[in-house]
């Protein structure tokens, strides 16, 4: 299977998530490529940002996105380019995002709500969603957990 895993990461944190998911999506005999969304300016507490790149989707069988949370909802980044895409029609896509809150129900929710939203409103088939709460010292677990659900639906 062909995957991109389309992300913005501004600590690193949502890209670290990136690659492990990456690397075990190739362990599996999938083709993966991991492309980042870069913006103007790069800074969180923009109040609008640009997009400088945009990824292309076209060729994958499956997408995922994955975003930090920025004030409550996903980065100003991800929601930039979700809204700027024309049409998911026929796609699968999983989202996910990472917070620093302990508890998913603090912004993780609302924002992974969100993502999620904003996909089906393009005709995507979200078929998965994922909160990695990176303050949580369960963190990894989670991390693992998001994987091997992705990995039990190709």
């Amino acid at each position: 299977m062909n995957i991109g895993i389309i992300y913005y990461s501004n600590t690193g944190n949502t890209l670290s998530v990136s690659e492990t998911l990456k690397k075990a999506l190739e362990a599996s005999g999938n083709q993966v490529s991991l492309e980042r969304i870069e913006v103007s300016p790069d800074n969180p507490q923009a109040e609008s940002v640009r997009l400088v790149k945009a990824p292309a989707i076209a060729g994958y069988d499956l997408l995922v996105f994955a975003s930090p949370v920025h004030g409550f909802q996903p980065s100003k980044a991800m929601s930039t380019f979700l809204n700027q895409m024309t049409d998911l029609s026929g796609r699968k896509v999983i989202c996910f995002v990472t917070h620093f809150f302990p508890f998913a129900w603090m912004s993780g929710k609302p924002s992974i709500n969100k993502m999620k939203s904003l996909c089906e409103s393009k005709g995507a088939e979200v078929i998965l969603t994922g909160i990695i709460d990176w303050k949580n010292r369960k963190r990894n677990q989670e991390i693992k957990q998001l994987t091997d659900a992705v990995l039990g639906l190709i």
